[in-house]
C-alpha cells in the first residue's frame, strides 16, 4: 500500500462497504469525501462527516500508518489544525494530540479489496511496455479516449506557446516561423535550428521572404557556412548574406547544425533552403489558420523545394546525382502535426474560438505514425489507422505509461475499478 493508492482509492470511493467505524467502534458516516488537494496541506479539503450525530466540516488527512502523522512533522504545521478525521490504512498507534482534540481516526484495512492492492503492485513492478501489458484489453479502452489524450495535449502545448507569445509580444507569425524552424530540424537540428530563427527579427524575415535567396543567404550565415565560398553560388549567398547582415544590424552570432547520424535529405543545408522557400508564399500565416482539411494544407507545402543549387547538392561544394529535394508527404505530416495544428489550436483559443471538433477530425485524416512505441501498441492488439490515434498513444505512453502514472490513467482507473 501506498499514500497515493490509498488516496486514489478513497477520491473514487473504492471500498467493499462504506459501513464505516472509527477505531473507537463508532459509526462514521461519510457525507462528503473532500476534494483532492494535489499541492501542500491535508489531502482532501471541504470534507463533511456526521460522527454520534455531530456534524464537521473541514480536512481530512490520509496516511499508511498512524504513525505518519509525526513522521511527515504535522503537528506542528498550521495547515492541519482543521483536520477533521485521520483516515489510515492501518492505525499503529495512537497519535496523542489528535485524541486530545477529539479527532476520529478510521482504519480502512478491512474496507479495501486486497485484489486492487495486488493489481496496483503488479502495475507498478512490471518491466513490460506498459504496466497493465498482461491484464489490457483493447475492447475496453475509455469512450473517447485518443479525443481526451489529444485534447489534453494541445492544452499542454498550447501553454508552452503563450509564454512564446508573451515573450514575442503576441506575434503569432513570428511564432509560427520559430516553431517551423525547430520542426524543420527534426530531432538532431530541432534546438539549433529554433536558436537560429530566435536570433533573428522577425521583422527582418518578414521584409526579405519575398527574396527567398537573401533569406537562404540569411540562414546559410548565421549557421557559419559561408565564411570560406567554395563555388560561385556560394559567393553570391555570402554577397548576399553580407548586406543583410550590414543592412539590419544583424549581431555576429554564428550556431553551427550537426550532419552526423542524418540521411541527406535530412542534412541541414536541404531542409533549411526548404523553410526559406515555404517563406516565399504570400499570406503564409493566413492560409495556415483557415486551412481546414488535410488537403488544404497539403496544397501549401506541394510546391516547396530546396533552390535549383541542391537538385545536385546536398552539402556545400559536393555535387550528387540530381535530384531535385523536395518535401516528402510524411515530413509534411510532421509539419501539420507537431507545427500546424498546435498552433492553430493556441490561435483559435486566444480569440476565444473553440475548433477542438474541427482539430479532431482533421487528425483523423492523416495517416498515423510507424515506429517502434507505436508497434509496441498494436501488439497488444489496437488497430492504429490514423494520426488522432497514434498521436493519442504517443501523448499517453510519455504521459502515464513511462512514469507509472497508473492511479491518474483512464485505463489503469478502469482495471483497477472492475
Amino acid at each position: 500500500m501506498t499514500e497515493k493508492l490509498l488516496q486514489y482509492l478513497w477520491n473514487y470511493k473504492v471500498f467493499k462497504n462504506f459501513n464505516f467505524k472509527d477505531i473507537e467502534g463508532n459509526s462514521v458516516e461519510i457525507i462528503h469525501f473532500g476534494k483532492w488537494n494535489k499541492n501542500a496541506g491535508p489531502d482532501f479539503l471541504d470534507a463533511k462527516i456526521k460522527i454520534n450525530g455531530l456534524l464537521l466540516a473541514g480536512n481530512i488527512e490520509l496516511h499508511v500508518r498512524s504513525s505518519d502523522w509525526i513522521f511527515h512533522n504535522h503537528s506542528q504545521d498550521p495547515n492541519y489544525r482543521n483536520i477533521i478525521l485521520h483516515v489510515v490504512f492501518q492505525h499503529d498507534i495512537e497519535i496523542r494530540e489528535l485524541t486530545e482534540k477529539q479527532v476520529p481516526s478510521l482504519e480502512l484495512h478491512s474496507y479495501i479489496d486486497e485484489n486492487i492492492i495486488s493489481k496496483y503492485e503488479k502495475l507498478v513492478d512490471g518491466e513490460e511496455f506498459i504496466a497493465c501489458e498482461k491484464i489490457f484489453d483493447p475492447k475496453k479502452l475509455p469512450v473517447n479516449f485518443h479525443e481526451e489524450n489529444i485534447l489534453k495535449k494541445l492544452d499542454e502545448k498550447s501553454s508552452e506557446l503563450e509564454q512564446s507569445l508573451d515573450l514575442y509580444k503576441n506575434n503569432f507569425e513570428a511564432v509560427l516561423f520559430h516553431s517551423f524552424a525547430y520542426s524543420f530540424g527534426l530531432k538532431i537540428n530541432a534546438p539549433i535550428f529554433r536558436q537560429i530563427a530566435e536570433s533573428i527579427d522577425y521583422s527582418i524575415i518578414n521584409k526579405i521572404r519575398q527574396n527567398p535567396l537573401q533569406l537562404e543567404a540569411l540562414l546559410f550565415g548565421i549557421s557559419g557556412w559561408l565564411e570560406k565560398p567554395q563555388d560561385g553560388q556560394m559567393k553570391i549567398w555570402k554577397r548576399e548574406f553580407d548586406f543583410i547582415k550590414a543592412k539590419f544590424s544583424i549581431p555576429d552570432l554564428k550556431f553551427h547544425p550537426k550532419f552526423l547520424r542524418l540521411r541527406p535529405p535530412n542534412f541541414p543545408t536541404i531542409r533549411l533552403s526548404q523553410l526559406a522557400d515555404l517563406y516565399r508564399q504570400q499570406n503564409l500565416f493566413s492560409k495556415i489558420m483557415e486551412a481546414r482539411s488535410a488537403e488544404q494544407l497539403y496544397t501549401i507545402f506541394s510546391s516547396v523545394k530546396a533552390s535549383e543549387y541542391w537538385d545536385f547538392h546536398f552539402n556545400f561544394g559536393s555535387i550528387s546525382k540530381v535530384q531535385p529535394k523536395t518535401l516528402s508527404k510524411d515530413f509534411v505530416d510532421l509539419l501539420i502535426v507537431n507545427t500546424i495544428i498546435p498552433l492553430q489550436y493556441a490561435y483559435y483559443r486566444y480569440h476565444q474560438e473553440d475548433i477542438a471538433d474541427e482539430i479532431i477530425e482533421l487528425y483523423k485524416t492523416i495517416d498515423g505514425e510507424k515506429n517502434t512505441l507505436i508497434n509496441g501498441w498494436k501488439k497488444l492488439g489496437l488497430q492504429v489507422t490514423n494520426t488522432l490515434e497514434s498521436q493519442s498513444l504517443i501523448y499517453h505512453h510519455k504521459t502515464f505509461c513511462e512514469p507509472k502514472n497508473c492511479l491518474s490513467c483512464a485505463i489503469g482507473f478502469k482495471l483497477l475499478k472492475e
